[in-house]
Order: structure tokens, then C-alpha cells, then sequence
């Protein structure tokens, strides 16, 4: 190589990873204490890495143990980078990449499913639709007055996003939505 074709430590001669990016499904088993969502999350945001999805719950009372269920993108190695990054935190007891433990287990992906809550505000012949719509997709009607419902489905993320796209000429207000829960097939635990 020429000496002026050097790196001179300039960005410009960082190399790109050529990787294709993939999602990923994580799941975390994390003390459940003051600051431990903030420390996770600032992992990924001091790194510049995106949460696509996030969703944290107790799930052990006794043991006081939370699970957060995270959905990131990234190349092969970013996501090794954020398993091991996730793995050095403290109160951090277990991490495990879901996408990867389904494929070593012959499946697609994970079980994965969300929760909405979806208002629509309708009147006359559009109620009737609304509601034969609703059923369409097994959304529940958890509230309803003369001129609105608020419907709950569950599902994957692709069924309620085709929900909202079918409820938005029909009077869609508002939506509110749990992220992302998942869990691999099979008698294993995390």
C-alpha cells in the first residue's frame, strides 16, 4: 500500500461493516430496583443503538426479578456487542437473544405478541362497520358510548398494524400500545 493511501485516523478510512442488519428479539432478566431501566437503556442510547420495541415487568414477586423484552436492529456483530455490553451490567442476571435461541432450535422466530387499546370515534352506518371490522380481527370492545369504542387486540405487531390501517378511515383517535412480549416454543426456560 502507498504511504499516502494510509489511514491517517480519519473516519473516512474506517472500514463499514458490509453485514446485513437484522431484527432481534432480547430478553433480560434484571433485579427488579431503582435505575436498573435507565442503566439498559442508556447503553443503547449512549451507543447509538435503536429500541424498537421495550417492555418490562416484574415476573418473579418472591425473587423480585424483572424481565425486559427488547427489539433492536443491528448487524451480527453490534448485536454480539449489545449481549455482551448488557451481559456487564450489574443487576443484569441473564441475557438471551430469542432470535438466535429460536434458530438453533429449528423455528422461525419466537412467540411474540402486543397489546393495544384502540379508540375510534364513529357514528351511524360507520359503527356498524367499525364493529363488524373489530370482529374481523378479534379486537374486544372494552368501552363503547354513542360515539366512540376502545377496542383491545392482541397479536403480532403486523395484525394490529393492520388493525389501525383498517380502522383509520373509519374515525381512529387514538392508540396506545404494550411493545413487544416474547418467548421461545419448547419446555426450556429463558
Amino acid at each position: 500500500m502507498n504511504a499516502h493511501l494510509q489511514p491517517t485516523g480519519s473516519a473516512y478510512f474506517i472500514q463499514q461493516e458490509t453485514s446485513k442488519e437484522e431484527r432481534h428479539t432480547l430478553s433480560v432478566l434484571v433485579n427488579n430496583e431503582p435505575g436498573v431501566l435507565a442503566r439498559v437503556i442508556g447503553l443503547f442510547s449512549g451507543r447509538g443503538y435503536n429500541i424498537e420495541s421495550l417492555t418490562v415487568s416484574e415476573t418473579e414477586h418472591e425473587a423480585h426479578l424483572s424481565r425486559i423484552t427488547i427489539v433492536t436492529a443491528g448487524t451480527p456483530g453490534v448485536l454480539e456487542q449489545i449481549k455482551a455490553q448488557l451481559e456487564r451490567i450489574v443487576p443484569v442476571h441473564r441475557v438471551v437473544d430469542l432470535t438466535v435461541r429460536a434458530s438453533q432450535l429449528g423455528q422461525e422466530r419466537p412467540i411474540e405478541r402486543e397489546v393495544a387499546l384502540v379508540k375510534v370515534v364513529s357514528d351511524g352506518e360507520t359503527r356498524a362497520e367499525t364493529l363488524r371490522l373489530a370482529d374481523a380481527f378479534h379486537a374486544k370492545v372494552v368501552d363503547a358510548t354513542v360515539s366512540h369504542f376502545i377496542f383491545e387486540i392482541t397479536g403480532k405487531s403486523s395484525k394490529i398494524d393492520q388493525f389501525v390501517a383498517v380502522m383509520k378511515p373509519l374515525g381512529l383517535t387514538e392508540i396506545c400500545r404494550t411493545g413487544i412480549a416474547a418467548m421461545n416454543r419448547g419446555p426450556q426456560g429463558m
